[in-house]
């Protein structure tokens, strides 16, 4: 039974892109600025060839070389607009954004917020780019003492809300952001509104798991493909916000990287025909983000070290692939994503082992493989690379 397994790290970039210095991020590389770290430890990824990725390798020519690593790999270059996760995943599902989603470094218009505020009959604090930890610190204890709705951008095309649980309940949070999701449509359609509740008393504030994405619908893709040829798609963690629920079968949410491999090897145990797309947010959302390289190198660590489990777990026709969506170097003055290349590994026991397969133009070179694999005609962009990696 053919089964692929498509993991997400999310943000874990290997090196600036041609086109990076024009979202200035020229110098960028996420994974060697993580592997600086004395936490940083993937021997297990690297049997599997990461780090003789073009580029990766480069980098790591003080590692031992592994001439015989264990699957096959490839650089994948971003075609889209854009470094942000929904064009990223989108891409990696077969569309190309010819556009980048808006963004909105001085804040979002007067007109928006106004009709914001009169949908949803609160105020509004800040309306500017911010970081999510730091936001709730210095409006927080005025929301509390308000009710005032902190809505607050990145660099990323999002429009963010953050409400202490206590003031709004989670269930109005997520009722606003979907009034967000409406009003934010065509020159200010958005990539993502995202519901940030938050605990606590001022100014010990936390951000709780129960994040919420709101994503545009997307065009077809792969997922859409192959639920209409009667294939399964699982999404682990926030796919089904990525793709708004389009083309997935199955959903599960995860508070963290740990419960996200759980949910991954649950699924690798389930009997099913079709794609487990994952999403593994940590590297980006809790380390990236707050350019926190030891603890981003703790996770990356952590990851590898499960990755025994999944591999045991894999049965003669499953494929393992793993890639990212953008970068999120954590060793620049820059807490947002960054314009990089992504790693793609592939493993299993029907791949060839010690095979580079060079740089491909596209993330969606993958939804382009995946469609093949299962015998689906291809409607999307890529182009497929099964056989260079598919033992004959």
């Amino acid at each position: 039974m053919k089964r692929i397994f498509l993991v997400v790290l999310d943000s874990v970039g290997i090196g600036e892109l041609p086109d990076a210095k024009d979202y200035n991020d020229e110098g960028s590389n996420t994974l060697y600025a993580v592997s600086k770290s004395e936490y940083f430890n993937m021997p297990n990824m690297e049997r599997l060839g990461l780090f003789n990725i073009k580029g990766v390798e480069e980098k790591f020519r003080g590692m031992e070389s592994k001439k015989m690593f264990q699957g096959s790999i490839a650089r994948l270059a971003e075609k889209s607009k854009g470094k942000d996760t929904t064009t990223g995943h989108w891409e990696i599902a077969g569309v190309i954004s010819k556009k980048p989603f808006p963004t909105y470094p001085n804040g979002f218009p007067q007109e928006i917020i106004s009709k914001f505020e009169e949908m949803t009959g609160r105020k509004t604090l800040c309306n500017l780019p911010y970081s999510g930890t730091e936001v709730i610190l210095k409006y927080g204890k005025e929301h509390v003492e308000t009710g005032a709705l902190i809505v607050y951008t990145s660099a990323d095309s999002v429009f963010q809300i953050a409400a202490h649980e206590d003031v709004v309940s989670v269930k109005e949070l997520y009722r606003y952001c979907e009034m967000a999701r409406e009003l934010l449509r065509d020159e200010h359609g958005v990539g993502r509104v995202i519901a940030r509740p938050f605990v606590g008393s001022y100014p010990n504030f936390t951000r709780t798991s129960n994040r919420h994405d709101y994503s545009l619908l997307p065009p077809q893709t792969m997922l859409d493909q192959l639920v209409d040829a009667g294939l399964d798609v699982l999404g682990v963690g926030k796919i089904y916000d990525i793709f708004a629920g389009k083309g997935v079968t199955d959903t599960v949410r995860t508070k963290n990287n740990e419960e996200g491999i759980e949910k991954l090897i649950e699924r690798i145990d389930r009997d099913f025909k079709g794609l487990c797309f994952v999403n593994l947010v940590d590297f980006d959302m809790v380390y990236g983000h707050r350019n926190d390289i030891d603890g981003y190198a703790n996770a990356l660590s952590y990851f590898d070290s499960q990755l025994p489990r999944i591999l045991g777990a894999l049965k003669d026709e499953d494929i393992l692939l793993i890639t990212a969506d953008h970068g999120c170097d954590p060793s620049t003055e820059s807490t947002d994503h960054s314009r990089e290349y992504v790693p793609m590994v592939a493993y299993g026991k029907q791949i060839k082992k010690a095979n580079n397969i060079d740089t491909r133009d596209s993330f969606s070179d993958i939804a382009a493989t995946v469609l093949e694999y299962f015998d689906v005609k291809q409607q999307v962009a890529g182009e497929s690379f099964l056989t260079d990696i598919l033992e004959k």
